[in-house]
């Protein structure tokens, strides 16, 4: 027992090298934060061409998206970082060497991409769940087509996506782990430094636990927004139920009794 304790509270451990987890932490926490608000601002021209009528954007709007979620992150963080070594000389004529000789911007990129893919086709299944009919009534009222996207296509479409987003961004800093194979020093990095220096396994199970922190934080600002949102459905509610039932209660009170 005293071993077991020993093991979940090494106060000694992380006396020595907290300060550490604290630099990782912050590294992760940047690298997702970055990843999924650049990935997002990229899934709008993402989704929008992949629900374009021409099928030559459609397509490759399809072509990114399946690439990106059909092949594994740790194989797109290796050809961005890695790969573009390959190219050093043509990067370094255009001077943007300084950008792909780094592992935090090539994780930032590597990421950005990945999850713009992902939060499109969100953006995408959120928006196509609108009822046609509501567009077809806003045009009827002349409605412009800037006005329609504003005031009926996204208040909508975000409710219904809000959480799937809050989905994807927990994945994200999940996989944002495997951004420590290309030498970038977050949370799973400097966990990995610490073993290499102690061989002290319980520096692992701090480091998911701090990972569990931060999704279940994710989750619970998720469930607020999504409660915050749609505040005006559950107002409406009682709403529609007292109505129904008066309803219900004229129906059968006009109701002709067989003799």
């Amino acid at each position: 027992m005293d071993r077991v304790l020993g093991f979940i509270l090494n106060i000694g451990l992380l006396k020595d090298y907290g300060f550490r987890l604290v630099l990782g932490l912050q590294m992760t926490l940047t690298v997702v934060g970055l990843s999924c608000a650049m990935g997002f601002v990229l899934a709008f021209p993402i989704c929008w061409l992949r629900m374009s009528r021409n099928m030559l954007l459609s397509y490759s709007a399809m072509g990114y998206t399946n690439l990106f979620r059909g092949t594994p992150l740790l194989c797109q963080l290796y050809l961005i970082y890695y790969g573009g070594g390959e190219f050093r000389p043509f990067f370094q004529e255009t001077g943007i060497w300084w950008f792909f000789r780094d592992a935090y911007y090539c994780c930032i990129l590597g990421f950005t991409l990945n999850t713009a893919a992902y939060q499109s086709e969100i953006l995408r299944g959120a928006i196509q769940s609108i009822p046609k009919g509501q567009i077809e009534a806003a045009r009827a009222l002349g409605l412009h087509r800037g006005a329609i996207l504003r005031h009926i296509i996204f208040p909508q479409a975000m409710l219904v996506a809000v959480r799937p987003l809050g989905n994807e961004v927990i994945s994200v800093v999940k996989a944002s782990a495997v951004a420590a194979v290309v030498t970038l020093l977050d949370l799973m990095g400097q966990t990995r430094f610490i073993f290499a220096r102690t061989f002290d396994f319980s520096i692992y199970l701090y480091c998911a636990l701090i990972y569990l922190a931060i999704t279940e934080t994710i989750s619970r600002l998720v469930n607020a927004g999504e409660h915050r949102l749609s505040a005006h459905i559950r107002a409406r509610a009682p709403a529609d139920a007292r109505q129904e039932s008066r309803s219900t209660t004229v129906h059968r009170s006009t109701e002709v009794t067989p003799a």
